[in-house]
């Protein structure tokens, strides 16, 4: 977080969140979202000021009930997924080796990949494992996963490259590394906010709590 966000937040620890005006895409794309696209349910107009990409990126984050937002100064504005909290790109690096990079600019090191049923490429990042609670049951909150990202769709033919098929036809491996194979496991995509512990939007989650 920007140093004169935090100075912000401690001179105006108060100033009341919003939320519909913000929207990730699948693509990773930032869009401001008007009044007039909250009501139709659009998806609004791409942000293309690349300082104000950058301040979003560098504020972005969640709070602890896994609700995504960017802490614009003393307000905290939550952000529509049209998806998942992070896009990331595959691309080949020098002597080809595979890498993936999130809509910040920043490396996402996956330690799963996932289908959904539509065809759409999930990678998960290692996070702490998942612990149980008093009940025995597992802690959705101390997920096994850290943080999940949609594969843009663009990049679907580099990683068909790099992945293969069991000879039943159903399961299949992603080729990540060296030595590293990461079995394609499948999910349905009205189950991934659950799975990996996000809201998919805030603003409906606000209106349901009265």
């Amino acid at each position: 977080m920007d140093d004169i966000v935090k100075q912000a937040l401690a001179r105006w620890p108060n100033v009341p969140h919003c939320t519909g005006w913000l929207l990730l895409d699948a693509r990773g794309h930032w869009r401001l979202r008007d009044e007039a696209d909250q009501a139709q349910g659009a998806q609004g107009t791409p942000i293309r000021h690349e300082a104000l990409i950058g301040f979003i990126n560098r504020n972005y984050e969640h709070d602890a009930q896994g609700q995504w937002f960017f802490q614009n100064g003393p307000q905290r504005v939550y952000v529509e997924l049209e998806y998942t909290p992070w896009v990331v790109r595959l691309a080949s690096a020098d002597g080809g080796a595979l890498t993936l990079t999130d809509q910040t600019g920043r490396p996402f090191e996956p330690a799963a990949v996932y289908v959904d049923e539509h065809g759409a490429v999930l990678f998960a990042q290692a996070g702490e494992a998942a612990s149980d609670t008093a009940d025995g049951t597992a802690d959705a909150a101390a997920n096994a996963y850290a943080s999940v990202a949609l594969l843009h769709d663009h990049d679907l033919d580099c990683f068909t490259e790099h992945a293969t098929l069991d000879e039943d036809g159903e399961r299949g491996t992603f080729h990540w590394r060296a030595g590293t194979a990461l079995p394609l496991q499948s999910i349905a995509r009205a189950d991934v906010p659950v799975r990996f512990a996000f809201v998919r939007s805030p603003e409906q989650a606000e209106k349901a709590a009265g």
